[in-house]
């Protein structure tokens, strides 16, 4: 419950903004213009504010359930389902965060080993990577807010880098618009709705939120941020190749990336690369933590055990993952759950709270 969050963890309103919307901006932002286009075509950027628009209703949904609980999810089912039954019920999201983590990690570093680094150890690497993530987690949930606060700020200047295709594009690629069915766009809404999953953590940190209620607007603005962002991309992405060319392209933003000239560096790409590090430690970070906080809340493991045989289960599984498909496989089963938990669940457990709350008031 809420009380047993010390003031002292706890972080300020306005940074749920970076919470959420750095776990929406992941690896998802390097490729996710092919998928999208190849069921609506080039009217999916309508697809595009179509998903970020649905998240808000969702977001009312779970400050909603989270309000009338006062506490995280763990808490919502408990207030449901009773003490024992919301515990069992709340252990296999520990799993879906597991797996959140280690498609996270394994993605971008399937981009590194493409673009940069082919003979790159996947374990080696990984192995670094959550030894750093559990250093942060360990250093507790203020300093995991702090990373994510970074992990948006400094790539920011990556934003301005799309400029440099402007002199190459043709905004005419995007006419005729409204060229595809209304399913088509819903269709290319589904997938794009899993690019921007990930501002489900909301569920699990909310309990360390310094006055909850005012981070409302700082949630909905960073999901409105993350939205206008990615239309932006999308636009710049489809004026800048045609359909057949970009169907060819895996990762169109880092192919966007190759017209960017400066005297000082010759291949930009590999900068963006580098960058990203910043921008998905916070998300994989974050995804450790909820999994371990999970832990703690249902079977009273200490969190920081929790984290590290989260991390080793990590280790031992990403070197399963070694071929695309096998990547492709965990990833697209990783997001359709995250769109059931998101867009089923979560509207389903807010009924039943507002039915258990109307009971109770009986």
């Amino acid at each position: 419950m809420e009380h047993l969050v010390p003031e002292k963890a706890k972080i300020s309103p306005f940074l749920v903004f970076f919470l959420i919307h750095t776990m929406q901006l992941g690896i998802g932002v390097l490729g996710f213009q092919r998928i999208i286009a190849l069921t609506a075509g080039y009217d999916a950027w309508i697809s595009v504010i179509l998903a970020g628009l649905s998240i808000h209703v969702i977001l009312y949904m779970m400050y909603k359930i989270l309000g009338t609980v006062k506490g995280d999810f763990i808490s919502a089912h408990s207030y449901v389902f009773g003490d024992k039954l919301g515990r069992i019920i709340s252990l296999p999201f520990v799993l879906y965060f597991l797996c959140v983590a280690l498609i996270l990690l394994r993605s971008f570093i399937e981009v590194v080993q493409v673009w940069m680094f082919q003979d790159m150890s996947t374990f080696w690497y990984s192995f670094v990577f959550c030894l750093l993530a559990v250093y942060i987690i360990f250093g507790g949930f203020r300093t995991v807010t702090g990373v994510a606060f970074f992990g948006v700020v400094l790539p920011f200047y990556l934003i301005f880098t799309f400029f440099f295709a402007f002199p190459y594009s043709d905004f005419r690629n995007l006419l005729p618009i409204f060229d595809h069915s209304i399913s088509d766009l819903i269709k290319a809404a589904y997938h794009m709705s899993l690019t921007y999953l990930g501002y489900e953590t909301l569920l699990f940190f909310y309990p360390y939120i310094k006055d909850p209620e005012k981070s409302k607007k700082w949630a909905h603005l960073g999901v409105l941020y993350t939205t206008i962002l990615y239309t932006v991309i999308t636009i710049t992405t489809f004026s800048y190749f045609s359909e057949g060319q970009l169907q060819k392209n895996i990762w169109a933003t880092l192919t966007i990336w190759k017209v960017v000239e400066m005297p000082f560096v010759e291949r930009f790409e590999y900068i963006g690369i580098a960058n990203w590090n910043i921008i998905i430690l916070p998300n994989i970070c974050l995804a450790l933590w909820c999994g371990s906080r999970i832990l703690k809340r249902v079977t009273r493991l200490k969190q920081k055990h929790g984290v590290l045989l989260l991390s080793v289960v990590v280790l031992i599984l990403i070197n399963f993952l070694k071929t695309r498909e096998q990547i492709n496989t965990v990833l697209d089963y990783t997001g359709i759950v995250s769109f059931f938990l998101n867009y089923v669940y979560i509207p389903f457990l807010f009924v039943l709270v507002m039915i258990v709350k109307r009971v109770k008031k009986k």
